[in-house]
């Protein structure tokens, strides 16, 4: 993973090598998987891996927006977490909400927090140990620094890339790009308009990774977003419905690309499809 700008993707070996460290209350080492529920982690996970539940725990449930610096040190602590120590997250759907939870971990400054590389799915398929055993922790205080809002993008930030004529990523699938459907199949519908922005580019966030769920080459990456005229000499906001897949695309630009000037739009579609006024395109 050397061609990578930044060394933050683990593999599931590197992981399956330090599960004892995982598993110890006086290690620096944190695993930590976190899906849309823990329906999944209940059913079996890595072992010393705690659970985060991205809907309840990793959102304020009143405002829809992403945990108040508090909420963040409080729910990090509680788990043994502290701002030095070194951890790994991964989760399902190939790590959208993992993904999701890197960037938060970011935008709250955690220096060493790492992607396990294809997420739950690969670590089932590969029949690596699982557990139903939840671990304890020893409680500790979380001192976290930022907000850093250099990777972060608000409606008025997108306003002024339309204007401009900055790069937008919409990362959804075609199908909620052109406005044909509102949400991915089986999904809560939360917007009351399909469509993009104006001037979005549609590279899906599934173009970003292998079969197995695991991120493409560092060339293969780049060469994907040359080819929708996305480069390392713009700003770049990437978007998609709740915020959750398009931090796949951040990831993937900003720390795998080290490209600077990419930020995470965690309103998304459902923001943008509902404010009155904002403008929206249909089609491909």
């Amino acid at each position: 993973m050397s061609d990578y700008a930044k060394d933050v993707l683990v593999s599931a070996d590197w992981v399956e090598d330090h599960l004892e460290e995982f598993q110890s209350d006086d290690s620096s080492y944190r695993l930590v998987e976190v899906d849309v529920d823990t329906e999944a982690y209940d059913e079996g996970h890595a072992p010393g891996a705690v659970g985060f539940n991205w809907e309840t725990q990793l959102q304020d449930q009143t405002t829809r927006d992403i945990l108040t610096q508090e909420d963040f040190e409080e729910l990090l602590g509680s788990h043994g977490i502290s701002e030095d120590d070194t951890v790994v997250l991964y989760g399902d759907n190939s790590n959208w909400f993992a993904a999701y939870t890197y960037w938060q971990f970011k935008y709250y400054g955690h220096e060493d927090v790492r992607l396990m590389n294809g997420g739950r799915d690969y670590w089932l398929d590969n029949d690596y140990p699982l557990t139903e055993e939840v671990p304890e922790f020893s409680e500790t205080d979380y001192d976290a620094r930022g907000p850093f809002e250099s990777i972060r993008a608000y409606r008025d930030d997108v306003e002024k890339a339309i204007g401009k004529g900055l790069p937008l990523v919409d990362v959804r699938s075609p199908e909620e790009f052109s406005g044909e459907i509102l949400a991915p199949p089986g999904l809560q519908e939360t917007a009351q308009r399909g469509g993009h922005v104006p001037g979005a580019r549609n590279i899906s966030w599934a173009a970003t990774v292998n079969d197995d769920g695991t991120f493409k080459s560092a060339d293969e990456l780049r060469e994907l977003y040359a080819s929708e005229g996305v480069d390392d000499d713009q700003d770049v906001i990437a978007y998609c419905r709740i915020g959750e897949r398009s931090s796949i695309a951040w990831f993937a630009l900003h720390e795998l690309l080290g490209y600077d000037n990419v930020t995470n739009y965690d309103g998304s579609w459902t923001e943008w499809g509902n404010l009155v006024g904002a403008p929206i395109e249909k089609g491909n």
